[in-house]
Parts: C-alpha cells; sequence; structure tokens
C-alpha cells in the first residue's frame, strides 16, 4: 500500500554528516517501497531524505514558505519535483500535516518539535485524521518520556499511543504496515 509520507527533521546536517546520510537513507527505503513523500523541502535532512527518495524514483514534494525564505534566503532543493509554496509558517504546518497519510520524524530542533506537537494535537481532536506518527532515535523518545512523566496526567492513554518510536530508519517501512494495519488506517 503506498502512502504520502511526510517526513520532519532539521536543517542543520550537511552532506557528510551522519544525520543527512541517515536521512538519505530514509528517503531512498520509502522510495523504494513506493510511497510519495513530502518534506519541507529545503536543505539538511529535507534534502536528503528528498534525494534519497527521488534517486529511488518516488515522487517528492517540498512545502515551501515565505516567511523562512525571508528569514534565511533559501529555495526549494534540485530533488523536489513538486513545490506547494505557502505564505506563512502556519499554512506549511497546516500543508505538511494535513496533506499526508503517515509522518516520521528525524531528529531536529524547535521546528521539528513544532511539526510533532501540532500533528499530534490535530489528533488529538480530530482535526486530521489518525495516522502513524513515528519519532525516529532515543532522543525523542528521551524527550517525549520526560514530557510525559512530568505531564502525563494531561493525556489519556489514548493521546499517548497516537506517537510510536523507532529506534532506527530500518524499521520505519514495517512500522508504516503494521501501524496502517493494526489501527484500521485506509490511506
Amino acid at each position: 500500500m503506498t502512502m504520502k509520507i511526510t517526513v520532519f527533521g532539521g536543517a542543520s546536517p550537511k552532506p557528510d554528516d551522519q544525520a543527512y546520510l541517515e536521512a538519505y537513507q530514509l528517503g531512498r527505503l520509502l522510495g523504494d517501497a513506493g510511497h510519495t513523500v513530502l518534506t519541507g523541502g529545503y536543505i539538511g535532512t529535507m534534502e536528503a531524505v528528498s534525494k534519497g527518495a527521488n534517486e529511488a524514483g518516488a515522487h517528492v514534494i517540498g512545502i515551501t514558505c515565505d516567511e523562512i525564505e525571508h528569514w534565511r534566503p533559501l529555495k526549494v532543493n534540485r530533488w523536489v519535483q513538486e513545490e506547494i509554496p505557502c505564505r506563512t509558517l502556519n499554512e506549511r504546518l497546516h500543508a505538511l500535516i494535513e496533506q499526508c497519510d503517515a509522518a516520521i520524524a528525524l531528529p531536529g530542533g524547535v521546528g521539528t518539535l513544532a511539526e510533532i506537537a501540532m500533528l499530534w494535537n490535530h489528533m488529538v481532536i480530530d482535526a486530521v485524521k489518525k495516522k502513524p506518527l513515528i519519532l525516529i532515535g532515543d532522543g525523542w523518545k528521551d524527550t517525549l518520556n520526560q514530557f510525559l512523566q512530568s505531564q502525563g496526567s494531561y493525556l489519556s492513554i489514548a493521546d499517548k499511543l497516537l506517537i510510536s518510536f523507532a529506534t532506527d530508519i530500518h524499521s520505519i517501512i514495517p512500522m508504516l504496515e503494521n501501524n496502517t494495519r493494526s489501527k484500521g488506517l485506509n490511506p
């Protein structure tokens, strides 16, 4: 079953960095599985995922934003085949979460955390359909576990179950398939 998968991640990794190489491999895995890939369309892990997916023959969508381009002079990376330009960061975030059937978060900073939180909250309040939200790496697991330990009484068990954790990129394809089947999701 092919899906449109949004990948969130940091802008800072460079082509020689391990984080960039892992993001590239994730893009390849998603592309080899026949999925369409959506990213923020710029540099770092967004570029790496786009490159890997493109080289695997997948359709790559970059959702860009005027506010980001005014803040940092960037243009869409060359691996994006379809650009969806947005005026504001809020419009961009909404497009990334509304247009996907599943989302994956690689390590990242404040922007990646905001993307995770926005998608998670939108699923909690049924503003978007339930979909797999998979966070990769111990960093996200540690961060969310700390949040759940200190603020967990504000979340229901159902809210907590909306997020899954992956130890590495190689577990993503099976997790997507299992998560989609077990939750009865129909992308």
